[in-house]
């Protein structure tokens, strides 16, 4: 008998993407495990460095690409899931994926609180005010400079705003022509590559691609549900893409727009984030601060499984799942992926061998 993860007994049918498998307690495999894809979701999967976090996001992709009806964006801030364009294994379906090499976004896809926070301004300050006016006012980083200069405030206040706004268009991820909604609403999974990028720029596409994709199901332009994955997501909620982030968090829910996110250090996440999780799935962690975040927020019938030690997972790819929608608790294997996963670690011993058998 086949379990999904996510689906109440209201609902039978529907999309589901293949999430592993049961593990008995001699660790054999057990019953193969699913992964409701029907409804919205608010998703965690949380695991310390080298346990299987990404594998298992890229896992979630891969079923979110082969599904009907979703439309799933993945920010990639390591650059290892490329691989989910390549072809599949033999005898795998084939994952419809895309890679954004060089994301960009429209400007005013950040208000201007969020425009100062990028910047580093604070608002009642000079310069800080300036960027504000500006960002109510243009739409375009150029239209923001030309605000900035046409006021009569303080020279200093007026070249700091300018400065810090040229700063923003180096950065390269500022454009009224950038990603949209109806870009991101396909069929194939997304994969929004900002591994080239620093902390701020990332959080600033994170953001735009938020706000763009809520906005979008509470107008009804698009109609598939968006799902947005994050790695690494500790880096976004405590950037500028927080908002956008919590608001799906907390509000995605009616209009359809999921959240997964993944991150190896649960304690650095806002509390909402593992509180609203409908799906946690936990593998190995050793951190107290990490588990102290979980217990703090989880569910009375997870009955300890989360901060146990003896019952958390020790192998790679080894998970608790906890489902809120069943208030169940499960343990399972993750499984393979069907696309080369970017993830691992180069080791220097293969460098040696490479070497060797070269002649070198």
């Amino acid at each position: 008998m086949t379990f999904v993860i996510g689906r109440g007994e209201q609902s039978e049918t529907g999309p589901t993407g293949h999430l592993g498998a049961y593990r008995a307690l001699d660790g054999s495999r057990g019953a193969p495990l699913e992964l409701d894809l029907d409804g919205p979701h608010a998703g965690l999967i949380v695991g310390k460095r080298g346990y299987g976090k990404s594998h298992t996001l890229g896992v979630v992709a891969e079923g979110l690409a082969r599904a009907r009806g979703v439309a799933p964006v993945l920010v990639d801030p390591m650059g290892v899931f490329r691989g989910l364009a390549d072809p599949t294994d033999a005898g795998a379906d084939p994952v419809p994926a895309r890679v954004v090499a060089e994301p960009a976004v429209a400007p005013d896809a950040l208000d201007p609180r969020s425009w100062c926070a990028l910047l580093g301004l604070s608002p009642e300050s000079g310069a800080g005010g300036l960027v504000w006016q500006a960002a109510t006012e243009a739409q375009t980083i150029d239209g923001m400079c030309e605000h900035v200069a046409a006021t009569d405030a303080p020279g200093t206040d007026r070249r700091a705003a300018r400065n810090h706004l040229a700063m923003a268009a180096r950065w390269g991820v500022f454009d009224p022509d950038g990603l949209t909604a109806t870009d991101l609403a396909g069929p194939a999974v997304t994969v929004v590559d900002v591994s080239g990028l620093a902390p701020a720029p990332s959080n600033a596409v994170v953001r735009g691609i938020g706000e763009a994709l809520y906005r979008a199901r509470e107008t009804e332009t698009i109609d598939r549900l968006p799902w947005l994955l994050l790695d690494e997501a500790h880096a976004f909620f405590e950037g500028v893409a927080r908002p956008a982030l919590e608001r799906v968090l907390t509000r995605g829910r009616a209009p359809g727009v999921s959240l997964v996110a993944a991150t190896q250090r649960p304690s650095a996440v806002p509390e909402v984030a593992i509180s609203q999780a409908d799906v946690l799935v936990a593998h190995r962690l050793t951190a107290e601060a990490d588990r102290d975040a979980l217990r703090a927020a989880q569910p009375t019938y997870a009955n300890g499984a989360l901060t146990d030690p003896d019952r958390m997972p020790t192998a790679t790819g080894d998970v608790i799942v906890v489902d809120d929608a069943t208030e169940t608790v499960h343990a399972a294997r993750i499984r393979a992926r069907d696309t080369p996963h970017g993830g691992d670690s180069p080791s220097a011993s293969d460098v040696v061998i490479e070497r060797t058998a070269g002649g070198e």
